[in-house]
This record gives structure tokens, C-alpha cells and sequence, in this order.
């Protein structure tokens, strides 16, 4: 219902004009259904019935010849008409002619098929239904003369061919298909003509015929496919010689295009058929060593089941390992600097045991040098001269061999830019083990003038150790240390190999070489090394110089706990002279002797605690870990007084948050920390006075509170 107020030019109107009446809904008086049901289908059938009256004109009743020959007229006229208009459509020619036929006016017809024919000659749907016309109305000869005219005009279309054929066999006229194939067969068709005029032939038991044919196929078309349909012909009719024969002269004639998977195995198959098995397995390792690498996935198929049916277990290692060498050399082949794949290839001729293949091998693989002179192009191709050398030394058992490897590969090396201490040091252990000194203190001199490394140093230093040769040590050391003068380790084994023979003096003056030195890679071993040497030999004054002197030159926490346990452990003179004499000392004098030395390792500790507070307020957790360690001390000497003194010095550990930076200094969040809070620093700041008094006053209240 509308609303008279919503729109003020309809007030005037009265109130039944103005509403808005919906349709009542219709009732069905009779709901029964009729006495004649009318489906869809039928609906849609006298529609199209009604249609069809109205477009389509009414069906002729012809009563006599005149209107006969008035509707052949008018027809006549319309094809006539439509033809003119369209002449290239040739499915109007089709009609007109069909037409022809269907009246029995074959003249006519005939004469509207070569109308056509001058319009496209090409057309083969006009020659075959032209052929059909006369064939279906059994004018033969018409027939014929179509078809020789069709494969005149088209002799590269097969099928006009083989219709004509199958016309003549039909008929029963196989000299006349016989001519016709020949006809053909000078036009050199493809495979499936030639198979069509063998199979012709053998409808007709006409056998030597077939064979004649077969060898004028693999004339015209001399490939594998021919070749092999030629020997399966033969094979079928039981001529097994001749059948061998084929696939022989299919090898010799076809030359490389004969070297084909498909070839092979058809012939292996074949002997394989024929209980020849040697002359299988010998057509199939032919084949693999002729055929292209990558072209060869089912002749190793074919060739591994054959071995597994009618082989022995190391026929079929041998095909696994040819189908293995085949995809390596694919990979190589791929990329020469694979040396992955060289190692494998290596790998699978080692275990094939032909030392001459092995060889070849590793020679194709040492000429792939990497194109970059960086040794991290270099560190997988050494490896191949490395197990070149190896082999030769230990599989080939040829040290000559052996010799030139080694030498060949420090040639290739650019020493210059970079070098491999292991070829030189190999090489070197090579000479030693065929017992040519000379020739490994060559190379090993060598090495060191070229391309000077640690390694070479201290293997040359062990060879000749090993040989007793100290006065070559010495000068090798000397040559170590001129060349690495900041090397701590070659410091510290010249001066115990000094301390070995005993030269004492000799040592120390060399531990004072190396600490004087400037810059040294590890000084903390050296000290170490060198403070430890006078613990041995017992100067026990000379180590705590020592441990002073390192004292003035860096305050880091373990010198200074080192120095203590020093001082805690180390013998005094009444105990050397004691020791020395075999004598025990008396308890008194052992009493004296313990606090003397723990008054000596308290001072250390005290030195060391002052030393860290005084450095820098942010070695706190060395303080701390001086602490524990002094702490631990005191307790193990039994002096509670002390060790309360140190538990007082000890911090307090409080958990913080401090603010997380980025690269440009903004804030990223807030990290929680542990930081040291020690007693001596509480009196420079008031409010950590104040938080220790609310803290005990709070735990006051606590206890108040549970006592009442």
C-alpha cells in the first residue's frame, strides 16, 4: 500500500485510486487430469511439422514423361545456375553429378565429373567419387580410365594408388595390380607402398617375387627400417642364412647410418632366436663400443636382460660396468671439470682391475687444469694427482711412475700464486719409503724456496729429528723463524728441542728471542711454555720473574690465577734441600714452610683484586672469577678468617634490562642482563643504601608479623 502523505501532488486523489491492487491468485476449479495427455515431445514435433509446411514447398506428383523431362529441366538449370555461380565449391559439382547418376543419365554425369576436373584437377575427393560412380555402376573400363588418369595427374597421392590396386585384385586381374605397382614403384614411394607391394605378392604365395621386391626396397630406401623388415621377412619363411646375410650386408652397406641401436638389437634378437648365443653378446659389445654414448639406453637394457637369461655372474658385471663407464663418459663429456664425476670413473676402473684404462683415465682427467688460478678451483683437481700417484704407487706398483706424477703435478702447480703443502710433503714421503734421502731433502728444499709453509717446515723438522740430524734442526729452525719470526710454535719447539739435548742455557736465550719479539701470533702459549720450562728445570725464582714480567705487560685474570696457583704449589728451598738429601723435615719447619706459602699466594690474590678493581670498573666478571678462585683457596687452607674477609669482597647479583640498538642507533626492544654489584662500590651510590634498608625493613614486618 502506498502512502498518500509521502507525495503531496496525490492528495487530491481519493484513497482507492491511490492504492496498489495485487493480482489474485488463480483457482484451479477442476484438478483432474485430461483424458489425453500431450507430451513435450510431441509439441516439439507438430512445431516443426507446422514449419517445415511453411518453408518447404509441397511434394511433385509426376503423372507423365513431359513432366519427367520439365522437373530433369528445371533441375538441370538450377545445378546448372549454381555451378556457374560457384565453380570452385566442389561439393556443388558432387551434388550435380550425383544427381546425374541417380537419374541414370551416365553421359551426363560423366560429363559434369570432367567439367569439374577442368575446375581443379587436384582434387582427389573429385577423382574418388568419380572412380566410385563408375565402379558402383560396374562400368569397369570407365573406371579404369579414371583411375589412369588420376595417378598420371597425382603420382605422389597414395591413396588414388591403392584404390586403383584394390580395384584390380577385386576384379581378380593381379598381372594388371602387378603393372600398376610397378607403375608406382617408379615414383619411388615411401615405406608403406613398397610393404603394400610385398604383401601383395605374398597374398600370392609369390615368395621370390617378395624377395626381389625387398631388395629393390632397400635399394630406394637404404635404411634400418628396410633393412630390418627385409631380414624379418626372410626369417619368417624359415631362410635363416639368409636372414643372417641381411642383417650382415645391412651392417657393411649402411656404414655409419647403419650403427643404430635399432639394428643391432634386431640382429642380437635374432641370433639370440636362432640358440646363437656367443654371436649375441658379440653383436651387443660391438654395438657398445660403435654406437654414440647417449643413444645406447635400450641396447643396455636388451643386452643386461639377455645376460641375466642366458649369462654367468661376471657377464653381467661386465654389462653393469659398460653401462656405468657409458653414463660417466656422458658426464664428462657434458663437463670436464666435473671432477666428481672423474673421481667415480676412477673409482669403477679400479675396481675393473685394467690398469692400462685406469691410466687413460686419470690422464684425461689431470689435462682438465681449472681455467682460474684460485686454489679453490684447485683443491678437488689436486686430489686426482693424488690418487694418480697413489695408484701407481700402491696398485701399479711403479715407482717410476709414481716418480713423474709427482713431479708433473708440481710443475702444473702455480706456485707463485698458491701451492699444496700435501703434493710436497707426499712427494717427499715418496723418495723416504724408496729409500732416497737426497732426493726427499731435495724436494722438501725445494718447497720451502717456492712456496714456504708451516706444514713443510715441521714435517722437514720431524724427518730429520727422526734422523738424529740436530744441527740440521737448528738450521731449519732458524730458516722457520726468519721466515715466520711471529710463529710462537716454532719458538717453543726450538727451545724444547734444546731442552731435549740438555742445552738449557740455549733454550732460555731462545724463549728470550721470541718474548722480545714485537708481534707474536699466541704469546699466552709462549709465556706459558716458557714459565712451564723453568718449573721443570726448578728455577723456581726465574718463573716468578717471569710471571712479573708478564704482569707488566697485561693484568688479564688467568695470568694472575695462574700466578697464584703458582705460589700455592711451588716447593720452597728447605723442601728442595730436604728432597734432595732424603730426608723428612720436621713437622714444625713443614708448618712454617705452609704459611709462608699461603702468605705468598694471599698477597698474589690481593695484588690481583686490586690490580682488576683499579683497571677498569667494567671487569666485573673477572673480578668475580678472581674472587671464587681466592675463596676457594682460603677455604682449602682452613683459615675461616680469611675466607669470611673474601665471601665479604663478593658481589651481589642483580638481574637488568637495557635497551637493544640497531645499526643506526634506534631502539629494537629490551634486553634482560645479570650485572655485579660489589660492596666497595655501594658507598658511592645513596640509593642502593636506601633499597638495602627498605629491604630489611620490610623483612622486620615479615617476622613481626609471624611472631604474633
Amino acid at each position: 500500500m502506498g502512502s498518500r502523505e509521502g507525495d503531496p501532488s496525490l492528495a487530491y486523489l481519493p484513497k482507492r485510486d491511490t492504492e496498489v491492487r495485487l493480482p489474485r491468485p488463480t483457482q484451479v476449479k477442476n484438478k483432474t487430469p485430461a483424458p489425453v495427455q500431450i507430451t513435450a515431445e510431441q509439441l516439439l514435433r507438430e512445431a516443426r511439422e507446422h514449419q517445415e509446411q511453411e518453408i518447404r514447398p509441397p511434394k511433385q506428383q509426376i503423372t507423365d514423361a513431359d513432366e519427367l523431362a520439365q522437373y530433369r529441366l528445371r533441375k538441370r538449370k538450377e545445378f546448372e545456375d549454381t555451378v556457374r555461380r560457384v565453380r570452385w565449391n566442389q561439393s556443388k559439382w558432387v551434388q550435380y553429378a550425383q544427381w546425374e547418376e541417380s537419374q541414370k543419365d551416365f553421359p551426363r554425369a560423366r560429363s559434369v565429373w570432367e567439367r569439374a576436373l577442368e575446375v581443379d584437377y587436384r582434387s582427389l575427393t573429385l577423382w574418388l567419387k568419380y572412380a566410385e560412380m563408375e565402379m558402383k555402376n560396374k562400368f569397369v573400363n570407365h573406371a579404369r580410365n579414371v583411375w589412369d588418369r588420376a595417378v598420371s595427374l597425382l603420382p605422389r597421392v597414395d591413396q588414388l594408388w591403392y584404390k586403383y590396386i584394390h580395384m584390380e585384385e577385386m576384379l581378380g586381374n593381379v598381372a594388371g595390380a602387378r603393372q600398376i605397382f610397378e607403375r608406382w614403384m617408379k615414383w619411388e614411394p615411401d615405406h608403406n607402398g613398397w610393404t603394400a607391394y610385398i604383401k601383395m605378392e605374398l597374398r600370392y604365395n609369390e615368395v621370390e617375387r617378395a624377395r626381389q621386391i625387398f631388395e629393390r626396397y632397400t635399394q630406394c630406401h637404404p635404411t634400418v627400417r628396410a633393412w630390418i623388415k627385409y631380414a624379418k621377412f626372410e626369417v619368417k619363411n624359415g631362410e635363416v642364412a639368409r636372414a643372417r646375410a641381411v642383417y650382415e650386408r645391412s651392417i657393411e652397406q649402411l656404414g655409419e647410418d647403419g650403427q643404430t641401436e635399432e639394428l643391432f638389437v634386431a640382429f642380437a634378437k635374432f641370433e639370440e632366436h636362432c640358440k646363437e648365443f656367443e654371436r649375441a653378446r658379440a653383436i651387443y659389445k660391438y654395438a657398445l663400443d660403435h654406437i654414440p654414448k647417449g643413444q645406447a639406453d635400450d641396447l643396455y637394457k636388451q643386452f643386461t636382460a639377455f645376460e641375466k637369461q642366458y649369462g654367468n655372474r661376471d657377464a653381467i658385471e661386465d654389462v653393469i660396468v659398460s653401462k656405468r663407464r657409458f653414463q660417466y663418459e656422458e658426464d664428462v663429456k657434458k663437463n670436464p671439470l666435473n671432477y666428481d664425476a672423474w673421481f667415480d670413473y676412477v673409482r669403477l676402473e679400479e675396481s675393473n682391475g685394467d690398469t692400462e684404462k685406469v691410466r687413460e683415465v686419470y690422464e684425461r682427467a689431470i689435462a682438465n687444469i681449472p681455467p682460474a688460478e684460485e686454489k679453490r678451483y684447485w683443491q678437488r683437481y689436486i686430489y686426482l694427482w693424488i690418487n694418480y700417484a697413489l695408484y701407481e704407487e700402491l696398485e701399479a706398483d711403479d715407482p717410476e711412475r709414481t716418480r713423474d706424477v709427482y713431479r708433473e703435478c708440481l710443475r702444473v702447480i702455480p706456485h707463485k700464486k698458491f701451492s699444496f703443502s700435501k703434493i710436497w710433503i707426499m712427494a717427499a714421503q715418496f723418495e723416504i719409503r724408496q729409500k732416497d734421502l737426497a732426493a726427499a731433502r731435495k724436494i722438501l728444499g725445494t718447497a720451502i724456496g717456492m712456496a714456504p709453509k708451516d706444514k713443510i717446515f715441521r714435517t722437514y723438522i720431524s724427518i730429520e729429528l727422526t734422523l738424529a740430524k740436530v744441527d740440521r734442526c737448528r738450521q731449519l729452525y732458524e730458516v722457520y723463524l726468519e721466515w715466520a719470526p711471529s710463529s710462537c710454535y716454532a719458538w717453543t719447539k726450538f727451545a724444547e728441542l734444546e731442552r731435549t739435548l740438555n742445552e738449557f742455557d740455549r733454550a732460555r736465550g731462545i724463549f728470550e728471542l721470541a718474548i722480545a719479539q714485537p708481534v707474536l701470533d699466541t704469546p699466552e702459549l709462549l709465556w706459558k711454555a716458557y714459565i712451564d720450562f723453568e718449573i721443570g728445570e726448578g728455577e723456581y725464582g726465574r718463573a716468578r720473574e717471569l710471571y712479573e714480567r708478564l704482569l707488566n705487560r697485561t693484568k688479564h685474570v688467568k695470568v694472575w690465577m695462574s700466578y697464584a696457583q703458582f705460589e700455592s704449589s711451588v716447593a720452597l728451598e728447605e723442601e728442595i734441600e730436604a728432597a734432595e738429601q732424603e730426608r723428612d723435615p720436621d713437622d714444625g719447619l713443614l708448618e712454617d714452610q705452609q704459611r709462608e706459602r699461603d702468605a705468598r699466594t694471599r698477597a698474589v690474590y690481593e695484588r690481583a683484586h686490586e690490580s682488576l678493581k683499579a683497571a677498569s670498573p667494567d671487569l666485573k666478571e673477572e673480578r668475580v672469577l678472581l674472587l671464587e678462585a681466592w675463596r676457594d683457596f682460603e677455604q682449602g687452607s682452613g683459615d675461616a678468617e680469611k675466607a669470611q674477609e673474601v665471601e665479604a669482597k663478593m658481589p651481589k647479583k642483580v638481574k637488568r634490562k637495557r635497551p637493544i640498538l640497531a645499526a643506526d642507533n634506534t631502539p629494537q626492544g629490551m634486553e634482560e642482563y645479570y650485572d655485579y654489584i660489589f660492596p666497595d662500590e655501594a658507598g658511592g651510590r645513596p640509593n642502593l643504601k636506601i633499597l638495602e634498608a627498605a629491604y630489611r625493613w620490610k623483612k622486620q614486618k615479615l617476622e613481626g608479623g609471624e611472631a604474633t
